[in-house]
């Protein structure tokens, strides 16, 4: 069945994913539980212990994949949960390179896609993907606007040379642009390098101000450790895919300074008591440390819990139109999406639109300066 649907294309696959009701809501969920991406991967499966066993009265069944970091994997993943599970939900994958991967199968099944990693959207009728991390260009401008302030005139960058990487390249030469910042060098490396010798020194010969890592989790403590083996003293920023204790664990004093945007959840504690961020990001703070300790948060493991929330305020909407398990359904679902507003979160507000699949806003990232091993607020207008 599977491999008769994969062949046929989007007509027999939506046939095949008939409108007959589940008896309970389906999530599907492709994750990066091992490769590269495993450091974003495992905690976002860790943090679906924090999720009911019911949603607005419907019973809830998660139906945990690994893509092992690979597109290929995300789009079997993705082609099993429409095809075999006939999901009503698709979640993630954890990487970009996956959420690209799976974007269209979700657009074929009519199915919505709640991706945990950064995509540029198009919006429309014909997108079915709503990214739960914030988009790249405003992480971008944020941090060509701390360069600035920090009499940053020449920027060199260093960063992955994948789909991540290659989206921070494009939004930040646009934000360094606008800023007036200019990139003396650009160096790119693999997810799986283990060494970037080479790289390093050819961002030191540059003799920029500052420099950019992009990469994520905790791969993003090597390229700053080379850098200072190899006697750069001068600032390094980082993105919000670095927003992680892991940083800290494998980076040590090397990551001292690191200047960052991220999601508020990071610095939950930290948020005004006014913030309608700060409610979720505490309850996700609270309960991931009841269930694994100190320093349990993440923004990775975040994401997923935030895909909880959206669907706390979608699905009863939806259920006022059709039950799980049906086309109707899931069209409901899209539609509260695009039409819900102020959707609280632990890394902001989310306000999608029929052409506006991104969702964030200012209050989706605060201005981070890693400061004793811990990562603390750096700026005074950065507690949303």
């Amino acid at each position: 069945m599977f491999q008769r649907i994969h062949h046929l294309g989007a007509a027999a696959l939506l046939l095949a994913f008939a409108s007959t009701a589940n008896a309970e809501l389906k999530i599907g969920v492709s994750l990066s539980l091992t490769g590269p991406l495993s450091s974003l991967g495992l905690p976002q499966k860790a943090s679906l212990a924090l999720w009911p066993e019911r949603i607005a009265g419907e019973s809830v069944k998660l139906i945990v994949l690994d893509d092992a970091s690979d597109t290929t994997g995300a789009v079997k993943n993705a082609r099993r949960f429409v095809s075999q599970e006939r999901v009503d939900v698709i979640l993630g994958s954890s990487g970009v390179p996956g959420v690209f991967a799976i974007a269209p199968v979700a657009l074929e099944a009519r199915t919505v896609q709640l991706a945990l990693a950064p995509a540029p959207r198009p919006g429309g009728a014909n997108d079915w993907t709503f990214p739960l991390a914030q988009p790249v260009p405003l992480m971008s401008d944020a941090v060509a606007a701390r360069m600035v302030s920090d009499k940053v005139r020449k920027v060199a960058f260093l960063g992955w040379s994948e789909g991540y990487g290659e989206m921070w390249l494009q939004a930040f030469t646009a934000s360094a642009r606008k800023a007036g910042l200019e990139i003396v060098a650009t160096e790119r490396f693999a997810p799986v390098d283990t060494s970037i010798t080479a790289q390093a020194l050819k961002v030191i010969a540059a003799k920029p101000d500052a420099v950019l890592v992009v990469a994520a989790g905790s791969a993003a403590a090597m390229p700053q450790i080379n850098l200072k083996e190899r006697g750069w003293n001068g600032p390094i920023y980082h993105t919000h895919g670095s927003g992680s204790p892991d940083l800290v664990r494998v980076g040590g004093k090397a990551m001292e300074g690191a200047i960052l945007p991220a999601g508020p959840v990071l610095v939950a504690e930290q948020l005004g008591a006014a913030s309608p961020i700060r409610p979720v990001a505490m309850e996700y703070v609270t309960r991931m440390e009841k269930l694994q300790g100190p320093n349990a948060r993440t923004q990775f493991g975040a994401h997923a819990f935030d895909a909880l929330k959206v669907l706390e305020r979608i699905v009863p909407v939806a259920l006022k139109r059709a039950k799980p398990g049906s086309g109707e359904f899931r069209q409901a679902l899209r539609d509260a999406l695009e039409s819900e507003k102020e959707i609280a979160v632990s890394h902001g507000v989310l306000n999608y639109t029929l052409n506006d699949h991104l969702g964030f806003d200012r209050r989706g990232f605060v201005m981070l300066r890693i400061d004793k091993g811990s990562f603390q607020v750096s700026d005074g207008d950065a507690r949303p």
